[in-house]
């Protein structure tokens, strides 16, 4: 497969990880690397990281990538300053210029999945980049009125119903339709991505202690609740509202298969509290598979040889392991006798 993999913020640890990363040489057993950058901005990074072995071939389309080499798109011709550490609209600029020919590729079926390099939202603003993130320009350009941003590790699986906006602005943007699209596509996800026959979901509420009852909050009785009750009657295991500091404290998001949260900050420092470095953000509900690593752009040590890899590498790893179960949820839906099959190996759970 062609795992497409966009530089990320040129200022920042992107490039380093990047070429960290696809040094080792078994990945390129397992997929063939497309990066979309520049050869100047990649060359000037290499330098940085002396004990690499890293070689790349320079392509202009994404047909001509070659098996068992990394192969890289030019996606501008112009000279870039590079700042190290520091955000500028020319490191926005280039972000933005490899994500959009990375999307335009998958969306053509050229590349099997993206893995995405840091970004930094500020860079991207000064640019002229009109999205909050990755999430949302890609739900954007692939024409999705809704994705779902869903942090995972191999024993937790965490989404969001909000992404990146201000706290103060949650309130206004949850409604019982958003959580329940947001419930759908978890649970369309967690089967056709992830290999659950019936995944078990829990969802947190938004105030403190779930609202005790409207004492706190009327959310979870106008919006949340009505959300899950719906979601069961289609048919998913749903069950909530739960109090988020109980639900974390007492162990209880181990014995889910998926918990949705209302906000960024509710899902995520929990996420990374128990799993950081280990995490992958994956969007779902896209026509493409997209992975990135669970961390910035760490301008503090860009340019030092200090950046750590691991996280990069387990989102490449973790993306070949999604476009494969996508792939096979697809080819047994299209062959139910394949899926007979499968039962009767006890290949299939």
């Amino acid at each position: 497969m062609k795992i497409g993999i966009t530089i990320g913020d040129v200022n920042g640890i992107g490039p380093e990880i990047i070429i960290k990363t696809l040094s080792e040489p078994t990945l390129l057993k397992l997929m063939t690397p497309v990066i979309y950058g520049s050869s100047k901005i990649l060359s000037y990074h290499k330098n940085m990281v002396p004990e690499t072995n890293f070689q790349f071939s320079v392509i202009s389309h994404a047909d001509q990538a070659q098996k068992g080499r990394v192969n890289l798109i030019n996606c501008w011709d112009e000279n870039v300053n590079i700042t190290l550490g520091k955000p500028t609209a020319e490191s926005g600029k280039c972000a933005g210029l490899a994500l959009d020919r990375a999307v335009d590729d998958a969306k053509a079926g050229l590349i099997q999945g993206i893995v995405t390099a840091p970004i930094h939202k500020y860079a991207m603003k000064l640019s002229g980049f009109q999205f909050p993130g990755h999430t949302e320009f890609l739900a954007a350009k692939d024409e999705k009125k809704e994705s779902l941003m869903v942090l995972f590790s191999d024993h937790l699986k965490v989404a969001m119903v909000t992404n990146h906006i201000p706290l103060k602005e949650v309130t206004e943007k949850i409604t019982k339709e958003l959580i329940l699209k947001k419930l759908q596509i978890f649970n369309r996800t967690l089967i056709e991505n992830f290999g659950l026959e019936k995944p078990v979901l829990a969802v947190l509420g938004l105030n403190p202690h779930a609202g005790d009852e409207g004492a706190l909050g009327n959310e979870e009785e106008t919006m949340i609740r009505p959300a899950i009750i719906e979601a069961k009657k289609s048919g998913m295991v749903v069950a909530g509202p739960y109090p988020a500091d109980a639900f974390f404290g007492n162990n209880t998001w181990s014995k889910v298969d998926g918990v949705l949260a209302m906000y960024h900050d509710q899902g995520l420092i929990p996420f990374k509290t128990i799993a950081f470095g280990e995490g992958t953000n994956f969007t779902a509900g896209l026509s493409f598979i997209r992975t990135s690593p669970d961390h910035g752009t760490a301008y503090d040590i860009a340019g030092q040889n200090l950046a750590d890899p691991s996280s990069f590498m387990n989102a490449v790893f973790k993306c070949i392991d999604l476009v494969r179960a996508r792939q096979e949820y697809r080819d047994d839906r299209a062959n139910p006798l394949a899926k007979v099959k499968k039962q009767a190996a006890g290949l299939d759970d």
